[in-house]
């Protein structure tokens, strides 16, 4: 997540040495985590759209898995439901994943679709719920 090179001739070099990646993966579907901690300011989450678009016009087949460990314990401290953890997972009752899916459902992934889409993308924004995924 660079910002665009200024010169064509730096594009040029950029795009020769990215030529066999692309070609080696063109038509193949490749599965990229974006993790909640990533996911920070607007500018970078743009960013990433951006880039994400950018592998859709070279032919590869991008699908994003998004996390949103952050976002759902800042919502949680924002209602009052205290988390908890064992061995660095969170229990989730009943409350809390109402939560988890309202902020990763509701929130991160549309936000997410909505920045690819408008990077000039063909989002889509799917749950395990969704079709008995998970």
């Amino acid at each position: 997540m660079t910002n665009s090179p200024t010169s064509p001739q730096e594009q040029a070099r950029i795009l020769s040495e990215a030529l066999p990646h692309m070609q080696r993966y063109d038509e193949e579907i490749i599965v990229i985590k974006y993790g909640g901690h990533a996911m920070g300011e607007e500018e970078t989450a743009r960013a990433f759209a951006r880039d994400i678009v950018l592998l859709e016009q070279t032919a590869i087949n991008p699908v994003v898995v998004h996390g949103g460990g952050p976002q759902i314990g800042a919502m949680l401290k924002r209602l009052g439901i205290k988390s908890e953890f064992q061995a660095g997972l969170r229990v989730t009752d009943a409350a809390t994943i109402e939560v988890v899916e309202m902020v990763l459902s509701g929130l991160i992934n549309k936000q997410i679709v909505g920045y690819i889409n408008e990077a000039g993308g063909k989002a889509v924004g799917l749950s395990g719920k969704d079709g008995n995924m998970v």
